[in-house]
């Protein structure tokens, strides 16, 4: 039996794009392929008239629900996988798949997982900032010029992904943590490893990113996020009580330790 991509959860996200031409051109080219959910996120000039223009007055009910957000973290926290577009390698930019490729993984990514897939402004692209909240990268093969206008590359990765949908074969895929859910317990672990010197403060970042890179591999579930901010948890408990245990001159005896009752209900 074949499984077709679940359209309706994957979302196009254009970041910061300059013209309104390149929005309607956008929907058109999502209109061709199926797709109907398209985000734009702080846009440099939404002129509605010229967004039209180049939709056509057959996707006009699909411009008119478009959604808008004022910052990227916001457009993409609901969502459960988050991939990137770059024109850039090297650096920051290791996981990097071709669309084809990834297109082929959403059909079973999106049965359960709301995906969304991010086009950065049209003269600079997607930020290292930026490419942080994706779980992976996608970069379109081109020879010398890899300047790609902004419309295509979304015709590009749409018509990608319903291609795939057409050969595909069944398989299932688990409800992943979502954007919201990863950047907490982000921000929870870098809390804990600054404070047990693990890495410094001056520059948490650097080991973040690798922390980030390593979680993309493996796509975390929300109950794995759990556990994992569970942990944290029962760390940053610990040392409070070593630390409480030290003022009142009682040596701390690990063995004799307690968990946290909220750490213990993550793992159950």
């Amino acid at each position: 039996m074949k499984q077709k991509i679940n359209l309706e959860n994957i979302h196009i996200v254009l970041f910061r794009p300059r013209f309104p031409e390149n929005i309607g051109s956008a929907v058109r080219a999502m209109r061709n392929m199926g797709l109907s959910r398209l985000i734009v996120v702080d846009p440099e000039n939404y002129d509605l008239e010229k967004v039209m223009r180049l939709a056509t007055h057959e996707s006009a009910e699909m411009v008119d629900q478009i959604k808008q957000y004022d910052d990227l973290e916001s457009a993409v926290s609901s969502m459960n996988y988050v991939v990137g577009t770059t024109a850039r390698l090297g650096g920051e930019r290791q996981s990097i798949r071709k669309p084809a490729d990834l297109a082929r993984q959403l059909i079973s990514i999106s049965d359960n997982n709301k995906v969304a897939i991010v086009f950065g402004p049209e003269d600079r692209g997607l930020t290292n900032k930026e490419i942080r909240l994706c779980h992976v990268l996608i970069n379109i093969p081109t020879a010398d010029f890899s300047s790609i206008n902004l419309a295509q590359s979304v015709m590009i990765i749409c018509y990608e992904i319903f291609q795939a949908s057409r050969k595909s074969k069944s398989s299932f895929s688990p409800r992943l943590a979502s954007r919201h859910e990863l950047d907490g317990m982000y921000d929870q672990l870098k809390d804990i490893l600054v404070r047990i010197d693990y890495i410094l403060p001056e520059n948490p970042d650097y080991w973040m990113n690798k922390l980030r890179h390593f979680f993309s591999r493996i796509p975390l579930r929300a109950r794995e996020v759990s556990i994992i901010r569970g942990v944290c948890r029962q760390v940053n408990w610990y040392g409070k009580k070593c630390y409480l245990d030290g003022k009142s001159g009682n040596s701390p005896d690990p063995a004799l330790g307690i968990l946290d009752k909220k750490s213990t209900e993550d793992i159950q």
